[in-house]
């Protein structure tokens, strides 16, 4: 078992814009979600936000609280927010055990607690994403499934972008400090998400790509309005995005992603919307 974590630091809008593909690689990509019997993470700057994967196969993993926090446990002043897009995994937290299969959701609240990953079937590890965010106050854990969802139908085929928005850890189905997160699932046919392109400078987001084919690539749109750049990402990878940014893709092939948000407030309609032919 091993805990990896790195520290990525805030840019600033007009120094971004002189990156070169490597250095938006290196400061806004987490390209090493998951790997077996590990926890891996990224503390990020953008509002205090960890970005991570554990992978449990032959051992159950801990969470282990890491430098930056300064803290006893990793949940001690945090709240978190998982989803499992791999085999049936549980999720042990104090004396309580969560059973969680594919594309279900656990919300679990701050306090001194420890938390583990394991698997149901090493064949078939499960693979747990995870947002977590700083929590002013404890609130109860909760299983979401997909059928708890606040679900959103949008786009459509001759868009390129009919999906379902399924808002599963945001404060409609239940209590959180700041951690809004929520999957997207695209249509067969479609492969554009977020467009119109909008920025919410009250909360930043990241993105989680999944169920992407070995042989297909997405392609992630980030930047100002007027100064975009681009993402060549593949499926199980993450992307951090600044409150200043857009975050958009579109894809080779129809797939799910997993968006979560830490901020100023918990209202999902809070957005700036462009319009398509504004962006440059």
């Amino acid at each position: 078992m091993k805990t990896n974590y790195e520290v990525r630091y805030a840019a600033h809008p007009q120094d971004a814009k002189s990156y070169d593909t490597a250095r938006i690689r290196r400061d806004f990509l987490i390209e090493k979600v998951f790997s077996a019997d590990e926890v891996n993470m990224v503390y990020s700057m953008y509002d205090r936000m960890v970005v991570g994967g554990a992978m449990p196969v032959k051992e159950a993993l801990p969470l282990e609280t890491i430098d930056p926090l300064k803290a006893p446990y990793f949940l001690t002043r945090r709240e978190i927010g998982i989803y499992n897009v791999g085999g049936a995994g549980k999720i042990k937290v104090g004396d309580t055990v969560f059973e969680l299969d594919y594309k279900e959701a656990l919300y679990i609240g701050s306090g001194d607690r420890e938390v583990t990953f394991e698997s149901v079937d090493a064949a078939k590890p499960a693979k747990f994403y995870f947002n977590s965010l700083p929590a002013h106050k404890n609130y109860p854990d909760k299983k979401v499934t997909k059928a708890d969802a606040v679900v959103a139908e949008m786009g459509s085929l001759e868009g390129s972008n009919h999906r379902n928005i399924n808002k599963m850890l945001v404060n409609q189905v239940l209590p959180t400090c700041q951690l809004q997160m929520g999957m997207t699932e695209l249509a067969p046919g479609s492969v554009w998400n977020t467009m119109p392109a909008h920025v919410h400078s009250r909360r930043m987001e990241a993105y989680f790509y999944f169920e992407v084919p070995e042989e297909h690539a997405v392609c992630h749109f980030m930047g100002e309005v007027d100064e975009t750049r681009h993402l060549w990402m593949k499926g199980d990878q993450a992307v951090l995005s600044p409150e200043w940014s857009i975050h958009s893709a579109a894809a080779t092939h129809n797939y799910t992603f997993i968006w979560g948000m830490g901020g100023e407030n918990l209202d999902y309609g809070d957005q700036d919307f462009s319009l398509i032919t504004d962006l440059k």
